[in-house]
């Protein structure tokens, strides 16, 4: 019966983008408005100043998020990579290690803050004006940061677990809680800044709480006590697993610490002052991460559009989803330019009101800091788009470029220039540079798409047996790049009559994940620093945990339908409590390679020792981050084999008369 095909290859696109979108859209946008609604409360029950202090205190908040986005990320992706791999012990021991880590962390955290809340609010910009706002809000969110942390790593996890809608709940009801109360303790109780503080922490009690009560709930796991001893190795593997969210929280972290204490030097010097700038650029970047929370939301939901139809090869499909989230995105982008620029005092005026020039810098914020605001709408989905098809190297420069490599070197730039002016104009500046290195690499990449289809037909034929193998046997086959170990497995499969996967499985796996072949081809064998850098758009797993996640479940599902030869890609670890499985390495000495690479690969006689080095420890980092064993270790295989000795062709016939005594087989040549 023929397989029916993916719907990413047939459906309508804008059935697609509503579909996928949505969701993203919606989960964004309450994370976004929960960091608002305390200040639109302070800002009318307060006054700009107690907005200030909460932007002062904001990057502790964030950076308590930024762990446990590390560790609920990490854990969420250790937990499926775990099942994926059948092995549920070690996906409960994750889980509770991710757990135990996160309470210790939030612990420290929280004392830290209570003991150097001063000298770390000084660290983030904090004039004398704020500091007594700063420090009775901070005091208050420094206990609640236990709440937050363990909430925000479980949330997470449940949502791996298959429970989103829970996740959402348990997000929604603190969100919700948040805004019902901030009134009650800001206008009833009259406790100013210190009520919101105290209605936020009692928010995230609430989704602590609900997240804690899902721990006697899981799915997939069953959780006790005896799984809730810390391991050293389990917690460093979920930690790597979440660092691309870490660092992009910290990286904002770094860009708040800048701009607040930027703000604060050059603002002495102006008209303004200190505190107003600090205020108003805060509520101005919280406002714009609204634009930024419906942008992204669009692009993260055509993502497995993208990669699914240019795996598959059909680039009208993945040039009309591309031009379909670029309208959209720019079309709402261009909508709040012109909000920004025509109503900046009626958006500012939600946050409560102001003297005369808390009103014209808000109004002179929004409309030279968010001047090129436009430009986020083909930046953002540029990143989305690279990742989709496999560009790690390229989504990193983009998703990175902004805030790291644009904005602080403009802030400290033209605030040295042109002062508290300059830092605005900073904003503008980084979209704009942002911007012409994100449409230079789209327009490129886009005009290298070609129209050609891909026939399913062309794909390799699994060659028929003549005689019957009397007993089912898969030989895994790992090799050193340039050994010779691709061709010898080719040998091997001829030899027995048997299905070679080697480049074929690019294609199985394409049509099962929805990613492009290009992604796969890059990531499937190899896992360079970067990948841990280039995920930071959204929650649970990446592109590389799921590649690898199928991969398993498909060499497994081979394994137990066929005799075959699979080549790379963990499969000895994978099938190494399968029966009937024959685990080979092939290695050689480094002038071979340097010979076979030269001819065969058209590597450069120069450079190919450097090339094949960078490689093997690629293949040796992925099998090391996966399966936590060394890859080169003859423990992990059957037979390890020198293809120097022989030749390939003899390499192959050992190999194949060592099968059929092993194993019984009846083969005629």
């Amino acid at each position: 019966m023929e397989e029916k095909e993916n719907i990413l290859g047939t459906e309508k696109i804008g059935k697609l983008i509503r579909k996928f979108s949505i969701p993203c859209i919606i989960s964004l946008l309450v994370n976004s408005l929960y960091n608002i609604v305390d200040q639109i409360f302070i800002g009318w029950g307060v006054g700009y100043l107690g907005n200030g202090a909460t932007n002062i205190v904001f990057p502790l908040t964030v950076i308590s998020l930024a762990f446990a986005l590390m560790l609920g990320d990490g854990g969420a992706a250790y937990l499926s990579l775990k099942l994926g791999e059948g092995k549920k012990k070690d996906a409960e021991k994750g889980v509770a290690n991710s757990i135990l880590l996160s309470i210790f962390i939030a612990i420290v955290i929280c004392i830290i803050s209570l003991t150097f809340l001063p000298q770390l609010l000084n660290l983030f910009g904090c004039t004398d004006a704020l500091r007594e706002y700063a420090l009775n809000y901070g005091y208050i969110i420094a206990i609640g940061l236990p709440f937050v942390m363990i909430g925000t790593t479980l949330n997470s996890i449940i949502r791996a677990d298959g429970s989103p809608k829970y996740a959402m709940t348990s997000m929604v009801s603190g969100a919700v809680l948040n805004i019902i109360l901030d009134p009650i303790f800001i206008f009833v109780f009259k406790t100013g800044v210190q009520g919101a503080a105290i209605a936020t922490i009692i928010s995230q009690i609430v989704t602590f709480i609900i997240n804690i009560i899902y721990i006697k709930k899981f799915k997939s796991i069953t959780l006790n006590k005896d799984n809730f001893k810390p391991e050293f190795s389990i917690s460093r593997k979920i930690s790597m697993l979440g660092i691309s969210s870490f660092i992009t929280q910290m990286s904002f972290v770094l860009v708040i610490a800048f701009e607040n204490n930027l703000l604060a030097k050059y603002g002495a010097t102006s008209e303004f002052g200190s505190e107003i700038p600090i205020t108003v650029l805060g509520i101005v970047m919280k406002i714009s991460q609204i634009l930024n929370s419906i942008i992204l939301g669009i692009a993260v939901g055509a993502q497995p559009i993208l990669g699914y139809n240019y795996g598959a090869k059909k680039f009208d499909r993945v040039k009309q989803t591309l031009k379909l989230v670029l309208c959209l995105s720019v079309s709402i982008s261009t909508f709040a330019f012109i909000l920004f620029q025509t109503i900046p005092d009626k958006l500012i005026a939600i946050f409560g009101s102001g003297d005369e020039k808390y009103m014209e810098f808000a109004c002179l914020a929004f409309r030279t800091y968010l001047m090129l605001c436009i430009c986020n709408g083909i930046q953002m989905p540029s990143g989305i788009f690279f990742q989709a098809i496999g560009k790690s190297v390229k989504s990193a420069c983009i998703s990175l470029s902004r805030q790291i490599l644009f904005l602080i070197p403009s802030m400290v730039i033209l605030g040295n220039l042109f002062g508290i002016k300059g830092v605005l104009y900073s904003g503008a500046v980084a979209d704009g540079l942002a911007f012409i290195v994100s449409t230079i690499l789209l327009i490129l990449e886009v005009k290298g798409l070609t129209k050609q289809r891909y026939d399913k037909k062309q794909e390799i034929k699994q060659i028929e047996a003549r005689n019957e193998i009397q007993q089912h046997i898969v030989i895994t086959l790992a090799r050193e790049y340039g050994s010779g170990g691709r061709y010898i497995g080719k040998l091997i499969a001829e030899k027995l009559r048997i299905k070679l996967y080697d480049k074929n499985f690019i294609t199985k796996v394409a049509e099962k994940t929805g990613l492009s072949e290009e992604f796969i081809k890059e990531n499937e064998q190899s896992r360079n620093n970067l990948a841990n850098l280039n995920n930071g758009y959204y929650f649970g797993l990446s592109n590389a945990d799921e590649l690898f996640i199928n991969e398993t479940k498909l060499i497994k599902e081979i394994a137990n339908k066929e005799s075959c030869v699979i080549v790379g890609r963990c499969a000895n670890f994978t099938l190494k409590d399968n029966k009937n499985v024959l685990r080979v390495f092939i290695y050689s000495d480094m002038d071979s390679k340097v010979k076979r690479a030269n001819k065969y690969y058209g590597l450069d006689i120069k450079n190919a020792e450097k090339e094949i080095k960078k490689i093997d420890k690629l293949r040796a980092n992925h099998c090391k981050h996966y399966v936590g064993k060394e890859w080169k270790d003859i423990a992990n295989y059957d037979l390890c084999i020198n293809s120097d000795l022989y030749g390939a062709e003899k390499t192959a016939d050992f190999i194949c008369n060592m099968v059929k005594e092993k194993y019984l087989l009846n083969i005629n040549n």
